[in-house]
């Protein structure tokens, strides 16, 4: 299932109204359509090994910053995203208490569903670079490739490096200095 019908648009706002069930929200606001994520248990076991990587870092003495699992992220009237994995800088992590949404993370990481790729790649990858998101990492789990964006400085206006890392690659980014992951390891054969 790709995106539950609905009467009408929703708004963010009517949106982010809705009640969340005790595990999240298992879905986002894509252009005012509700479209629900159906991981399987590959999406499962990538995201949770990439989580690892990156709060194993963070909590490293080079680390920085916090490492969330999904979060509403409200870009705009018609956009609330949630991200398989966030990152926020020192300093800028939602306060544990706080009420949805939250601020735009430093990095978004979206891992394949085969319910939501289509919108990850394209309409969400393009809300999240028209509204400032310094770095998305999209990992495909199907090519076995990490599809990454950033900017190349802070002012940039969209995402002016790009890169396809696949298994025989490491996974690093200038915003993490000294994090590193291996691609065989988040792809291991067998």
């Amino acid at each position: 299932m790709d995106a539950m019908e609905v009467a009408q648009r929703m708004t963010a706002e009517e949106f982010l109204d809705l009640p969340v069930p005790e595990r999240g929200r298992p879905w986002s606001l894509v252009g005012g359509e509700v479209v629900v994520n159906d991981p399987a248990p590959l999406h499962q076991e990538v995201a949770g090994d990439l989580e690892y990587a990156l709060q194993a870092w963070a909590r490293s003495p080079g680390g920085s910053g916090a490492v969330r699992r999904p979060l509403d992220v409200r870009l705009d009237p018609s956009n609330v995203f949630a991200p398989d994995i966030l990152w926020y800088a020192q300093g800028r992590t939602p306060a544990r208490h706080a009420l949805p949404p939250s601020p735009m993370p430093d990095l978004a990481v979206e891992v394949r569903s085969p319910s939501t790729w289509r919108y990850d790649v394209g309409a969400k990858k393009a809300g999240y670079e028209r509204h400032g998101l310094p770095e998305l990492w999209l990992v495909d789990t199907t090519a076995e490739a990490v599809l990454a964006f950033r900017r190349s400085t802070p002012g940039a206006p969209s995402f002016d490096v790009a890169l396809e890392l696949d298994r025989d690659h490491e996974l690093a980014s200038p915003q993490l200095p000294g994090f590193s992951l291996a691609l065989a390891q988040l792809f291991p054969r067998g």
